[in-house]
């Protein structure tokens, strides 16, 4: 009878520990620049998907690509990994107004994965 209830239990362990392989994570925070804030940190999908939109409480945020000028894209692919700040060829930008040391919570969309909401510290400029 103990097999019984375990199977499923493992069964049940075993599927928990593939959804969460699945699902995105992001470590972000956002830097004070003019007009706004830039998203800067990692964000780590399994295998290939693309960022297709960032919020947060001001709005949509700007999916850029700069190379060498910025233009704005509808999305950003995904490999696995992906460094996000002022010096990399990917940017996030985000309009509004921000203080340092405010918390600002983000919702990240990604094309193959259901959405992510993470919080983000404004750091010093």
């Amino acid at each position: 009878m103990r097999l019984r209830r375990a199977a499923p239990l493992a069964l049940l362990a075993a599927l928990g520990g593939t959804l969460a392989q699945r699902s995105p994570t992001a470590e972000v925070s956002l830097r004070p620049s003019f007009g706004g804030a830039l998203l800067q940190g990692r964000m780590t999908v399994p295998g290939a998907d693309a960022l297709t939109g960032v919020w947060s409480s001001q709005g949509r945020a700007r999916l850029l690509r700069c190379a060498p000028r910025c233009v704005v894209v509808s999305s950003v692919p995904l490999q696995g990994s992906l460094l996000v700040n002022g010096d990399t060829s990917y940017r996030v930008a985000l309009g509004g107004t921000f203080r340092t040391g405010q918390r600002v919570q983000l919702t990240l969309q990604f094309r193959g994965a259901p959405l992510l909401n993470v919080n983000a510290t404004v750091a010093r400029p």
